[in-house]
């Protein structure tokens, strides 16, 4: 019987290029879906993590990593049917701040670390 020998993996060379921040953060987003629905009075569930968009990452096509709330699956629905800006002079809330507050209180130190990164780094606008 003859055993075929696989050759070591080759060693490729390092591009040198920085590798984006992971685009997802499940730690996070599981830790804000324990919460409630972010609208005033709501009880529903099924709780899910609703991206946030904001000015700086409106129209790039990507969710933004680690930026949402908490909404119910009907507030969610409802969120994207309406428009951000309907929806938050609906419920006089604001999806941005809320989105923010979720970021500064996650227990994810990873994330919290590589969005002041991203945020430190200089714009190419």
């Amino acid at each position: 019987m003859t055993y075929t020998r696989l050759p070591p993996k080759r060693e490729r060379p390092r591009s040198g290029i920085e590798r984006a921040p992971p685009r997802s953060w499940p730690k996070h987003e599981r830790w804000v879906r324990s919460h409630k629905c972010c609208v005033p009075g709501c009880e529903n569930g099924p709780i899910e993590f609703a991206h946030v968009r904001t000015a700086a990452n409106s129209g790039m096509g990507i969710k933004p990593a680690g930026f949402g709330l908490s909404l119910c699956s009907a507030h969610h629905s409802q969120s994207h049917s309406v428009g951000i800006e309907t929806f938050q002079k609906l419920y006089k809330i604001d999806v941005i701040e809320l989105a923010a507050a979720f970021v500064a209180r996650s227990p994810d130190q990873a994330m919290r670390d590589a969005l002041k990164t991203q945020e430190d780094a200089p714009r190419h606008d």
